[in-house]
């Protein structure tokens, strides 16, 4: 369960953007750089400055019921874009490509826009995706930032939701319980069965195998 979120994101960096005249803004993360089984998960998110969610934090700070109701506050109000790079790519085209990638493709499944050059993306990290907009990273931008903090919630909780059900198919892993984090008991799973097709074999232990 996670932790009590002591400060939440607030909206004040998006407020100074449109403001100057900017917009939308886009926030942007990523879930899943650390597993070694399923995909990689972005979301971009545009809120409605009107009905922002109240609470809006670094997905990992939130208890799972609040983040669920979140993530449904989040799809009801906001523009949203989700993508994934899957476990196949991610070992063709190496980790860091296929965050970048997902994000990418997080920002296209947006809906269009009428003024996209004047669009801004807030990305979560210091390393920015290829983007056709002006793009600014921003270090713990999930626990700053709400358009980020948003993003990081619902790529979280559509990834863990992809692990749950990829854990109906392949049950032997617990993939519902770490959802493809090397824990002792997923590498445990895996010198019992071997690895499945949704493991990361460019990462460790896999790697070689």
């Amino acid at each position: 369960m996670g932790q009590p979120v002591k400060v939440a994101a607030t909206f004040d960096m998006e407020s100074a953007l449109l403001a100057q005249g900017f917009g939308p803004v886009v926030g942007i993360d990523e879930v899943g750089r650390g597993p070694i089984a399923g995909p990689v998960v972005a979301a971009a998110v545009v809120l409605d400055p009107s009905c922002v969610p109240e609470g809006l934090a670094d997905s990992k700070q939130i208890d799972g019921r609040r983040r669920g109701q979140l993530f449904a506050q989040i799809l009801a109000t906001a523009h949203v874009g989700i993508a994934c790079v899957p476990a196949a790519e991610i070992d063709r085209i190496n980790i860091r490509q296929a965050t970048l990638t997902a994000m990418a493709r997080a920002f296209a499944a947006l809906p269009l826009f009428p003024a996209p050059e004047h669009m801004v993306a807030l990305v979560d990290g210091n390393d920015p995706p290829p983007l056709p907009c002006r793009v600014e990273t921003i270090i713990k931008g999930d626990t700053r930032i709400a358009s980020i903090a948003a993003a990081s919630i619902v790529a979280k909780e559509t990834r863990d939701g992809m692990m749950r059900q990829l854990g109906t198919v392949y049950p032997a892993y617990g993939f519902a319980g770490h959802v493809g984090y090397p824990t002792p008991a997923h590498k445990r799973a895996l010198a019992t069965h071997g690895p499945c097709p949704f493991h990361r074999f460019s990462f460790a232990p896999l790697r070689g195998t």
